[in-house]
């Protein structure tokens, strides 16, 4: 993260009013949550932290702006089910699938300062890919998740790549790759994390959405808490039957 990124952290708003103040067209939005699918992803991304926290983001998106429905719309690679209907790849959406507070409890809108026309060539890509019927790609993934374990693989490409396929925050780096932005240097656009992009050093304000405090444990920390945990229950017991005797 570039060390002159402004970051505006907010914790008494809505999802639905902290996507109608700060969504606009070619900026990135991220999401977390607390079910065990998003907790898994925020685990696994630990390894982008210098100290190995848990990151925040389990999803990505790009922000499309406003249609003629008034409403704000995203383009994102994800999966989507609807009555036995299922949508697998890069797709279009309104922006309201991300204001239910207990599905996504952190959120981010990233700004990456693009001028007008890398603007209109992000928005192109996106769409391009969404003609192109361009598909989630879940062995991706976890080619990902094996480079993050092994860090020397994430400048090349990913050993489970498939063409014509992506998923959420590949998608979103493939996209400003086709419009001339490399968002995040050195790391292969099929090993984007999430974390990843809200760490890019191109990011020139970040708007965060918190209702409290972010503050995962590292695994030294859990360690130690378990260790002292331990210790705490010894002393009671010890004090427990030193009283009875």
């Amino acid at each position: 993260m570039s060390a002159s990124v402004e970051i505006i952290t907010l914790r008494d708003q809505s999802n639905a009013e902290f996507l109608e103040n700060f969504a606009a067209p070619g900026r990135v939005g991220l999401v977390g949550g607390d079910r065990l699918l998003d907790r898994t992803l925020c685990y696994a991304q630990r390894r982008v932290d210098a100290h190995r926290r848990p990151g925040r983001w389990s999803h990505a998106f790009l922000f499309q702006g406003r249609r003629a429905d008034g409403r704000h719309w995203v383009v994102e690679s994800d999966l989507e089910y609807h009555r036995k209907h299922l949508r697998l790849g890069v797709q279009e959406n309104r922006a309201e699938k991300f204001h239910d507070e207990a599905d996504y409890s952190r959120m981010a809108v990233v700004d990456f300062g693009l001028d007008a026309a890398a603007l209109g060539a992000v928005q192109a890509a996106a769409l391009d890919m969404v003609a192109a019927r361009m598909r989630y790609s879940v062995a991706e993934l976890f080619g990902t998740l094996l480079a993050l374990r092994h860090p020397g693989l994430r400048p090349r490409p990913n050993v489970l790549g498939k063409a014509h396929s992506a998923y959420c925050s590949a998608f979103v780096r493939l996209v400003f790759l086709r419009a001339g932005v490399d968002a995040l240097p050195g790391i292969e656009p099929k090993h984007t994390t999430p974390e990843d992009l809200f760490r890019s050093p191109l990011a020139t304000r970040i708007w965060l959405l918190e209702r409290k405090e972010w503050a995962p444990v590292t695994p030294s920390e859990r360690l130690r808490n378990r260790v002292l945990g331990l210790r705490s229950g010894l002393a009671a017991r010890r004090t427990k039957g030193l009283g009875a005797a």
